[in-house]
């Protein structure tokens, strides 16, 4: 029990604290224009206790910036798992289409959602004031689909050739082969790259959020940039953090939920 104190409590908030230290040392020497964690939380304050209030389109409670954020993260993560799995599983399957395709995921792969976006917003330019919904769906499916069609198409090759022999053998139909062994099968690999893509989901929609001017955490902080006030972006910054790490730790637990199951 002590030792479980130690590492999940009294060591994280010696981290915290650490952190905390080298903050308001740094904005009281060194860094004269970075706001210290009590002007911080001082400024910040009514975004964070009032989370959902609704003054103005940008000037929302963070909860409420934070929810249309992941609305649309949820949307465009959705859409590249329903399509990067089932181009992953075609990689791992078929030599023809992995000779085929595979070199040219490699050149998009890398592309930043920078470079992303502005396609999105021209491809959608003709739907108006939806385009740069669009636009952003776009950007965090394409930006965010990798690892899943990669990792499942490194989980397809990995299915030991036994499995794929006693499935022969019972003279399994294509569907049943896919169902009862290749997904069971790639499922560890498929979760693995599930949750790579929801960690960049959700990095993309802060670049997305401050390009298009949506209402967001992203939007929220670009525009307190542009307004000089530091408070509101180191806000904006924890925040992007505290969600990422929630997503990740739902994502581990619902991989562990398989995994059991």
């Amino acid at each position: 029990m002590k030792r479980l104190k130690l590492d999940w409590l009294i060591l994280p908030l010696f981290g915290l604290a650490v952190i905390l230290a080298a903050w308001a040392i740094s904005s009281a020497t060194w860094a004269s224009n970075l706001p210290s964690p009590l002007k911080t939380w001082e400024s910040s304050r009514d975004y964070v206790l009032q989370p959902f209030a609704k003054r103005g389109e940008m000037d929302q409670g963070i909860l409420r910036f934070t929810w249309y954020s992941l609305v649309l993260v949820a949307q465009g993560y959705a859409l590249a798992v329903l399509v990067g799995t089932p181009i992953g599983f075609l990689l791992g399957l078929s030599r023809t289409f992995a000779r085929t395709f595979d070199p040219l995921i490699q050149i998009l792969r890398p592309v930043s959602p920078l470079a992303w976006l502005p396609l999105g917003l021209v491809l959608f330019l003709n739907t108006g004031k939806e385009a740069g919904t669009y636009g952003a769906l776009f950007t965090i499916a394409i930006c965010s689909m990798w690892p899943t069609v990669l990792n499942t198409a490194v989980g397809v090759r990995a299915v030991p050739q036994d499995y794929l022999n006693v499935g022969r053998v019972l003279k399994l139909s294509r569907w049943k082969m896919l169902t009862r062994i290749l997904i069971p099968a790639t499922l560890p690999y498929m979760f693995t790259g599930f949750r790579l893509s929801l960690g960049i989901a959700w990095l993309v929609i802060v670049a997305a959020e401050m390009l298009t001017g949506r209402p967001g955490v992203g939007g929220f902080l670009w525009q307190e940039y542009n307004s000089l006030i530091y408070e509101h972006i180191i806000l904006s910054i924890i925040v992007i953090g505290l969600v990422g790490f929630v997503l990740d730790r739902l994502m581990s637990l619902l991989e562990s939920r398989f995994k059991t199951a």
